[in-house]
C-alpha cells in the first residue's frame, strides 16, 4: 500500500492486487495515508498453490479491472 500512495501522491495512478485475507489492511492502510477509498484488485486467497496456468488464467480474468483502474483517474 505505500508504494501505490506514494505514486498516487506523485501523480501517477497505482493500485493494489492482493487476496481476501489483506482487505482490511488495505482499507485502514489507505485510510490511514490519506487515501480512503482507493480501489484496489481483490484475488480469492491463497493463490501462493497456484500452477503457472492458473495464475495466468486468474490474471486474465482481472485485467480489464485493472487496466481500467488505472486509467479511470
Amino acid at each position: 500500500m505505500h508504494d501505490t500512495v506514494e505514486f498516487e501522491k506523485r501523480g501517477i495512478p497505482a493500485t493494489v492486487i492482493l487476496t481476501g485475507v489483506f482487505t482490511n489492511a488495505a482499507i485502514h492502510q489507505f485510510r490511514a495515508r490519506g487515501l480512503e477509498g482507493h480501489p484496489f484488485i481483490e484475488l480469492p486467497h491463497p493463490v501462493s498453490n497456484l500452477t503457472a496456468e492458473q495464475m495466468r488464467e486468474l490474471t486474465l480474468r482481472y485485467v480489464d479491472e485493472i487496466a481500467r483502474q488505472l486509467t479511470s483517474r
